[in-house]
Parts: C-alpha cells; sequence; structure tokens
C-alpha cells in the first residue's frame, strides 16, 4: 500500500471545499510516527483556518484536522517510547482527518484502555488548552472561576480541572445542557442579557471560550483585565486589554482525564457536514470524524 485517504482543500471558503482524496502514504521524518488514525477531532480552528481567518491564500493542497486517536504504524528514525501497534492519543499540527497521519512522538500519549478512540480523539486540544489557560490565569483554589461556553470541549476540560484543582465553577450554556453540567459539580447559568444578576456570586476570573462578545462585561466582573483570558475574541481582547491565548500543540498532562462527551461522530467523507456542525454550536461536548471505516483490512 502507497496511497492513503486525506480530507483536503485546495481554496478557502465554505465547507463545500473540503473533499476526501488519495493522497501519497506519509513517511515518518525524525521524531516523528505514522499514525493509522481511527478518530480525530473536529474544532473550531479547523473551519476557521477552511475560510481562511489568517488571510494567506493556500500555497497546496490543505489537510485539516489536528487532534486524533488511533495506532502506530511505522517510527522515524530516532523514536523510543513508542511501538508499531501501540494505541495512542495527541495533537498534530494538521491533517489528522486522514486514514493516515504524521505526528510528533513527543506529542502523542498511549490511549487509555477505558477510552474508545472516539472519546481519546476528543480530548487532546481541549487538555493542553484548559492546562495552559487555567495556568495562566492564575487560578487558586478557593477562587470563583467563570467560562463562557462551558458545555464545549474545552469548557468542559477546562471546568473539571478547575474543580480538580479546587476552585469553584460558573458556567454559561445552553439550559439542556445543564444537568449535564451540575453532575460534574458546575454551576450552570444561561447566556444572554442580565447575565450579571443570574450568577450565584462574585466571580474572581474568567475563561472566555465563546467569543461572543463577553470580554468586556467579563472584565467588568472582576474589575481587573488581568483576571480575563480568551481563546476565542482576538478582537475583544485587543478592546480591552485582555490576554489572547493561543496554543501551539505539543504535550498535555493526563493525570486528570476530564469527560468530554462525544456529541456527534461523521465519517470522513461527512467532513464538510461535521464542519457546518461545528460552525453551528451548541453541542455538548466534541465532534469526531470516524476513520476507522476507511483503512484498509
Amino acid at each position: 500500500m502507497v496511497t492513503a485517504q486525506a480530507v483536503r482543500y485546495h481554496e478557502h471558503g465554505g465547507p463545500e471545499v473540503l473533499a476526501l482524496e488519495e493522497v501519497p502514504l506519509p513517511r515518518p521524518g525524525a521524531g516523528q510516527v505514522r499514525v493509522a488514525v481511527r478518530a480525530a477531532g473536529v474544532n473550531a480552528l479547523d473551519w476557521k483556518l477552511r475560510t481562511g481567518f489568517r488571510g494567506t491564500p493556500p500555497d497546496g493542497p490543505q489537510g485539516t484536522g489536528i487532534e486524533l486517536a488511533g495506532t502506530v504504524d511505522a517510527l522515524g528514525p530516532g523514536v523510543a517510547g513508542l511501538e508499531v501497534g501501540q494505541a495512542v492519543f495527541g495533537q498534530v499540527a494538521s491533517g489528522a482527518a486522514a486514514t493516515y497521519a504524521l505526528a510528533e512522538a513527543a506529542a502523542l500519549r498511549p490511549k487509555p484502555e477505558h477510552l474508545s478512540y472516539a472519546e481519546a480523539a476528543a480530548l487532546p486540544v481541549a487538555l493542553e488548552t484548559a492546562h495552559r489557560t487555567l495556568d495562566e490565569l492564575g487560578l487558586r483554589a478557593g477562587e470563583t472561576l467563570l467560562v463562557h461556553a462551558v458545555a464545549g470541549g474545552v469548557g468542559l476540560a477546562a471546568a473539571q480541572l478547575a474543580l480538580a484543582r479546587g476552585a469553584h465553577v460558573v458556567g454559561t450554556a445552553s439550559e439542556r445542557h445543564h444537568a449535564f453540567l451540575r453532575e460534574l459539580g458546575v454551576v450552570p447559568i444561561t447566556y444572554g442579557d442580565g447575565l450579571e444578576q443570574r450568577l450565584p456570586g462574585p466571580v474572581d476570573r474568567v475563561l472566555d471560550a465563546s467569543g461572543r462578545g463577553e470580554v468586556g462585561l467579563s472584565v467588568g466582573l472582576t474589575g481587573d483585565p488581568d483576571k480575563v483570558l480568551t481563546i476565542a475574541d482576538p478582537a475583544g481582547a485587543a478592546e480591552h486589554g485582555v490576554r489572547f491565548s493561543t496554543g501551539k500543540g505539543g504535550t498535555f498532562p493526563v493525570d486528570v482525564l476530564p469527560r468530554v462527551p462525544v456529541a456527534e461522530v461523521f465519517p470522513l467523507e461527512r467532513a464538510a457536514d461535521a464542519h457546518r456542525r461545528s460552525q453551528d454550536g451548541h453541542f455538548l461536548g466534541k465532534l469526531v470524524l470516524d476513520a476507522e471505516a476507511s483503512l484498509p483490512r
């Protein structure tokens, strides 16, 4: 076998520019492994890149997807600690939505046996982002953290990690997700006007994962822009003097594995539908692409 399948686009645009194409089987370089992908997570960054939010036109076919779960298929030079056939999950620079993808060996972790491939593929970005943002916020035990869009992948991971650190968590979410959030220990409140009145008490720090223009309100609630961080609203961050945090992939701790439900699974050939669903939002947890059915038997 010398070919693989990958979801790619050749120009920026809507979900319709995505296509499942036959591509050369990738070969791992130094420090890399080739992963036979079983599942790939779908993130907002995927469709933002597809629409061209960074401004630079594609200089050739572009893959999509930055997190995956699967089995090690081949080792590049210098890789130690991983074995062919081992189940792993982690982040990649791009191209996770494929039957085979390249990953830096250092960015992969053994897949916990109790997690399905779909569940594992939903975790890497959420875990890395949650750990990074809580550290940047300086969240301490006993403080109250407000998470905007707490029912999304990052929001759920951040909320559970914050609770594990001894903080209290309040989060904005659609009412249909409130029961699940209460099970986790989160105090859920609905979006929209009058949010300040629905809060159960003072807020010490805020993580904005929604990008719905709530940065200014968050600064007002905490009284200090240094106590607010957004991963979804760079314009609001610049306007209100708030930190905008963006990750570069890589490693993530696995000492605490949060519950991030898989909201819906799409086959690779329906990646465009998965992007549409991601853009629509308002689902609990993460969307995942199933690549296992496309792998050779």
